[in-house]
């Protein structure tokens, strides 16, 4: 549980500001499209902070590498907080969400400490915990927002990342490193992990592909609610963030399925909810329950596909798990990175049905992957 809600607390820095981008536009005196970018060096942050950070848990004390990671959360916190400028503002996020890959740090820690017969109802739990803070993230943000203004949200990340400062170094297990490498060694063995491993590699994809749908439709979300004809205030638009409770569902179930080893027949489920989704969002213009049901089964789709996927890598090297996840992640976040972007793209082309349009496509994308899969072995 401690895992579980430290995680939650790590990867809602990476959420707060979907929900508020058209609120901080306005007090930025920055175009919307310049605002989603935030979304996308957040992606790009993350990303780094998993190819270079997340990796070197096989090699160093996990406890003492988060104690290193968080303070300087908690910097870049504040200045994100003190921003003057939209240009501002994406660095210091950039640098926030970098270190919030603290999360994907436990979560190897999760599946070390849990024996094989329960690791995916273990993986579960604690993603349970992190999809409750994507979750409530985007929620607390839109109410802190109407309360009290964006920059209230990240002095509120500050406080909240300098308590997981002082409570994980008091109370977190210790844990042996599980190599004895050089640093750049590390890094070049996660190439080779990679390419060594055909079921890495296919999991890898399906979670960038669904990640990047996932990015696509909440970098633009907040733009179509709160124009016509909807015209939702930032409160409002965060409420829609309790979507992600089909996510916690997705999480859960795919736990349980994985201990059954129902993991293909699940992933093939999940995918085809991802494509379903943007079917129903792109009627969403007209009916909001229809945007809403989209985002309730989108949830469930890329939270379902994601821990099915890691249910999966985490059994293929007991020694080099947290390298395996910087692998998967780092394909993860850079197809979000490069859904953000394409969604950015979409929308000032097309709008809401340019959005829906290429996040359908990137959901049958996936969709077609794993139904290639079931037609002939891996490669």
């Amino acid at each position: 549980m401690l895992l579980a809600t430290a995680c939650g607390l790590c990867v809602a820095n990476m959420y707060y500001a979907q929900p508020i981008l058209g609120v901080i536009a306005r007090d930025l005196s920055a175009s919307r499209a310049s605002a989603a970018v935030v979304v996308t060096v957040s992606q790009i942050g993350y990303a780094a902070g998993l190819v270079f950070l997340v990796s070197a848990g096989d090699i160093v004390e996990r406890r003492k590498l988060v104690s290193w990671i968080l303070p300087v959360a908690v910097a870049a916190a504040i200045g994100a907080a003190l921003a003057p400028t939209i240009t501002v503002l994406k660095v210091t996020i950039a640098v926030l969400a970098l270190c919030s890959v603290v999360a994907q740090i436990l979560v190897p820690l999760a599946a070390d400490l849990s024996g094989e017969a329960v690791r995916g109802r273990v993986v579960g739990l604690v993603m349970t915990g992190l999809l409750l803070g994507i979750l409530l993230s985007r929620t607390i943000s839109g109410a802190v927002t109407e309360v009290a203004g964006w920059r209230a949200v990240y002095w509120m990340t500050a406080a909240v990342m300098m308590a997981l400062v002082i409570v994980l170094r008091s109370v977190l297990p210790a844990s042996e490193p599980t190599q004895n490498l050089s640093y750049p060694r590390l890094l070049a063995s996660v190439a080779a992990i990679f390419a060594a491993e055909p079921q890495l590699r296919r999991r890898a994809a399906y979670g960038a592909l669904t990640f990047a749908a996932f990015s696509i439709f909440w970098t633009t979300a907040a733009f179509e609610l709160s124009g016509p004809p909807f015209h939702y205030s930032s409160g409002v638009i965060g409420l829609f963030g309790l979507a992600g409770l089909a996510g916690v569902v997705g999480a859960s179930t795919a736990g349980r399925l994985a201990d059954r080893r129902f993991t293909v027949p699940a992933s093939g489920a999940f995918l085809a909810a991802v494509a379903l989704a943007f079917g129903l969002l792109s009627i969403g213009r007209h009916q909001l329950v229809s945007i809403i049901a989209g985002a309730v089964v989108l949830e469930l789709g890329v939270q379902g596909t994601h821990i099915s996927n890691q249910s999966i890598i985490y059994g293929l090297r007991v020694g080099a798990r947290s390298r395996i996840n910087t692998a998967y992640m780092s394909c993860y976040f850079a197809g979000g990175a490069a859904g953000s972007a394409a969604a950015d793209i979409a929308w000032s082309a097309a709008g809401w049905t340019g959005v829906c349009l290429i996040g359908s496509l990137t959901g049958l994308a996936g969709l077609a992957l794993w139904v290639q899969e079931q037609l002939g072995p891996a490669r």
